[in-house]
């Protein structure tokens, strides 16, 4: 059974389509107008063995914000699509990944359960061309959408570019061991039998 989901996702702010297979190699081909999302979208595909193929068109000339969010939210609506009843997975999984002197975690439960905390802070107002405020948005509209328990952190660091990196790793490797199958289990990772 291919768990994979295609999400079409246009506004008058932004024309999106993103596709995204779970058991992938890491594949990614991505294209939002902002290069510093696209560079860290395809750490989340790389790290998390996940294809990733996106094509975003925004109102870029009034800002990142919405071409940002959209991006965020089509790719958790893939994420849920494609996680289906979410039967066999391992479910709970974290990651703490260093980039040079930062070090972020991030620790996921897809319980269907929508939440989430981050704590980071961003010196600069952008990271390259991408808003940096925005970095904890795309963990709130991931976790809302993909309908995940999401936690993440930078312990320290100074590097703005760096914790965004390394956050965006860990994301990348903790979903990759949260929606992983487990042959061991043939029905919900719940005590209720159902993730809702």
């Amino acid at each position: 059974m291919s768990r994979s989901a295609t999400i079409k996702r246009k506004t008058n702010e932004t024309d999106i389509t993103l596709s995204l297979e779970l058991d992938g190699s890491g594949q990614a081909d991505i294209a939002t107008g902002v290069g510093f999302y696209d560079h860290m979208l395809h750490h989340v595909a790389l790290h998390g063995l996940f294809d990733l193929r996106v094509r975003a068109v925004g109102d870029l000339e009034v800002d990142d914000h919405h071409t940002v969010e959209d991006v965020a939210i089509a790719l958790g609506s893939a994420m849920n699509e494609a996680l289906g009843e979410r039967r066999g997975i391992v479910r709970m999984a974290d990651a703490t990944v260093p980039m040079d002197e930062a070090l972020a975690q991030v620790v996921v439960d897809l319980s269907g359960r929508p939440y989430s905390v981050f704590q980071a802070e961003f010196v600069a107002p952008k990271i390259g061309a991408m808003t940096s405020s925005l970095v904890a948005h795309v963990f709130e509209s991931l976790a809302v959408h993909g309908r995940m328990n999401l936690h993440a952190r930078v312990l320290y660091g100074r590097d703005d570019h760096h914790k965004a990196e390394a956050l965006f790793k860990a994301l990348g490797r903790a979903l990759c061991a949260a929606t992983r199958l487990d042959a061991r289990r043939g029905g919900v990772p719940s005590t209720k039998g159902t993730l809702t």
